[in-house]
C-alpha cells in the first residue's frame, strides 16, 4: 500500500458526505455494544471492530481493484478481498477480545461476527468503489474543462484576427479608383491600410497590448473610412493625457468601432463619432471606453457577429470582471466598456 492511497483515503473518509453516513452507522453499534456489554474494553473492541470496517475495508478494495473494479481476473481478486474481511473481523472481533479476557460480547458473538463481516466487506466495497469513481470524476471533469478551455482559447484566437472582409475589399476598391483619379490619396490610404493590416497581424500574436495602441487601431480604421468619403462623420476623441497604463486583449474595441460606422454614417446617420475613455464613475478601479455613433441602437441584429464577440472576448479574457452593454442615448448609440485595471490578460497560444 502507497501512502498517497492511505492519504487520499483518509481524507475522502472525513468529508462530511461520507463521514455523516459512516458516524449513523457505527454509533449504534457502539451504544449497543456498551448497552449489552458493559465492559470499557469491550467498548474499545465496538469502536476497533467500526474502525476496521470503515477504514481497513475501503483501503483493501482500492489497493485489489484500482481505477474502481475494471481489472483483469476480478474472481480472484474478489476471493482476496473477501478473505481480507473474514480475517480482519475474525482478528478483531474473536481473537483479539479472548487475548484480552473479554470473551464474548454483543459484538463478538459468532452471530454478529456475520454481520460485522458483512458490513466490512459492503461498507469497503461501498467506500472504496465510491471513494474511486469520485477520483476518476474528477479526473474527468478537470479534462473536460481543460479542453473546454483550450477550445475556447482557440475561439478567442480566431476572433482575434477578425476584420470586416466587406470593409477591406471596399477600401481596396477604393485605392484601386484612387490611383487612377489622385495619385496621393490613394497612396496615403495604401499606408494607412499597410499599417493597419500590420497592427491586426501582430494583435493576432500577442496576448495582449496597451490600450493605447488598441485606440490607435480604430483611429486608423476610422481615418480609411474618413479618406473614402472626409464627409462621412466627424470623429471626436475625448481622452486623458496620459491614457490609462492598461493592456487590453487586441482588436477588442475594432467590432464595435466597425460598427460604429456601418451601422451609423454609411448607413445614412450622418455626425459625430465619439471616442471616450476616462475612471468608470465611483469605481477608481475600473476604465471606461466609450464608443457613441449616430443612429439609434435597435437592438441585436439577426446573424450579427460583433458584439457577441466583444462578449465572449471579454469573458474569456477576463473571468467576468469585464463589463460590456450597448444602448440607445436618444438617436445615438453608445457601447460602452468598463475594464479593470489590475486584470492580466491570459496568454493563447498561436
Amino acid at each position: 500500500m502507497t501512502p498517497g492511497l492511505l492519504a487520499t483515503t483518509l481524507r475522502a473518509l472525513v468529508t462530511p458526505r461520507r463521514l455523516v453516513p459512516i458516524l449513523v452507522v457505527c454509533v449504534p453499534l457502539v451504544i449497543a455494544q456498551a448497552r449489552f456489554t458493559p465492559n470499557a474494553l469491550a467498548v474499545g473492541i465496538a469502536i476497533l471492530m467500526c474502525f476496521a470496517f470503515v477504514l481497513v475495508g475501503p483501503l483493501a478494495w482500492r489497493m485489489l481493484f484500482p481505477g474502481g473494479g475494471d481489472v483483469d481476473m476480478p474472481v480472484l481478486r474478489l476471493a482476496a478481498y473477501a478473505l481480507a474481511g473474514i480475517g480482519t473481523m475474525g482478528f478483531v472481533g474473536y481473537i483479539v477480545p479472548r487475548a484480552l479476557g473479554v470473551g464474548i460480547t454483543f459484538l463478538t458473538a459468532m452471530e454478529s461476527l456475520f454481520v460485522t463481516t458483512a458490513l466490512f466487506l459492503a461498507g469497503g466495497w461501498g467506500l472504496g468503489r465510491d471513494i474511486d469513481m469520485e477520483k476518476t470524476l474528477g479526473h474527468e471533469r478537470a479534462r473536460a474543462q481543460a479542453l473546454e478551455r483550450e477550445a475556447e482559447r482557440a475561439q478567442l484566437l480566431a476572433m482575434r484576427s477578425h476584420l470586416d472582409p466587406h470593409f477591406l475589399f471596399n477600401t481596396l476598391n477604393a485605392i484601386a479608383e484612387w490611383c487612377r483619379e489622385d495619385g496621393a490619396v490613394a497612396e496615403r490610404a495604401t499606408l494607412q491600410l499597410s499599417d493597419m493590416l500590420r497592427a491586426v497581424l501582430a494583435g493576432v500574436k500577442a496576448a495582449s497590448w496597451p490600450l493605447e495602441r488598441e485606440l490607435a487601431l480604430i483611429e486608423t480604421l476610422f481615418s480609411l473610412h474618413l479618406i473614402r468619403d472626409p464627409e462621412l462623420f466627424t470623429l471626436v476623441r475625448d481622452l486623458p493625457s496620459p491614457l490609462p497604463d492598461i493592456e487590453v486583449p487586441p482588436m477588442l474595441l475594432l467590432p464595435i468601432a466597425e460598427n460604429a460606422v456601418k451601422h451609423g454614417p454609411a448607413a445614412g446617420h450622418r455626425g459625430e463619432i465619439r471616442v471616450t475613455v476616462g475612471v468608470a464613475p465611483g469605481a477608481s478601479e475600473q476604465v471606461r471606453v466609450c464608443i457613441e455613433s449616430p443612429g439609434r441602437y435597435r437592438g441585436p441584429r439577426e446573424g450579427g457577429e460583433g458584439l457577441p464577440m466583444v462578449e465572449k472576448r471579454l469573458r474569456l479574457a477576463y473571468d467576468g470582471r469585464a463589463r460590456w452593454a450597448v444602448r440607445a442615448e436618444g438617436d445615438r448609440t453608445v457601447a460602452e466598456i468598463l475594464l479593470p485595471r489590475d486584470a492580466r490578460v491570459p496568454e493563447v497560444s498561436t
